[in-house]
This record gives C-alpha cells, sequence and structure tokens, in this order.
C-alpha cells in the first residue's frame, strides 16, 4: 500500500505481511518525513499521532485500512 493509500501525500510504497506491519511502516515513513522538514507530510503525520491518543475514535480508519489491505490483489487467496 502507498503512503496515500492510508491518507499521506505520496507515493511511498509500504509493505509488510499485516495491515498492522503497512501501518507500522507508514506511521515510521511520516515521522521521519516530517522530522526531516518534508512539509507534505506534517498534516498527516500529526493526524497519526492524534489517531494513536484516541484508539477508540480511530478503530473506524483501521478496519478501512485491514479491509482494503485484505482486498489487494497480492494479499489475496
Amino acid at each position: 500500500m502507498t503512503c496515500r493509500d492510508l491518507g499521506g501525500p505520496c507515493g511511498t510504497e509500504h509493505h509488510g505481511e499485516s495491515a498492522d506491519e503497512v501501518i507500522k511502516a507508514q506511521d515510521r515513513h511520516l515521522r521521519d518525513a516530517a522530522r526531516g522538514g518534508d512539509a507534505a507530510h506534517v498534516p498527516a503525520h500529526e493526524e497519526m499521532r492524534g489517531r494513536w491518543k484516541h484508539p477508540v475514535a480511530s478503530m473506524g480508519w483501521y478496519r478501512d485500512v485491514k479491509r482494503a489491505f485484505a482486498a489487494r490483489p497480492e494479499t489475496s487467496t
């Protein structure tokens, strides 16, 4: 899945065996990009930080990502 698929601004690809691995890769990507001064990633990074501060309220996003990951052709059986 790409950064953009997960709500970010770019096409950087994230890979993993599970949606959780992909989400963690996105979190690292957003953090590193924002810390590196990439202004385009700052809003998505702030959203990500807020999501983990309020996990119950963010379950809809999480379920949507898990569904999208499962529907990807390379993960379907």
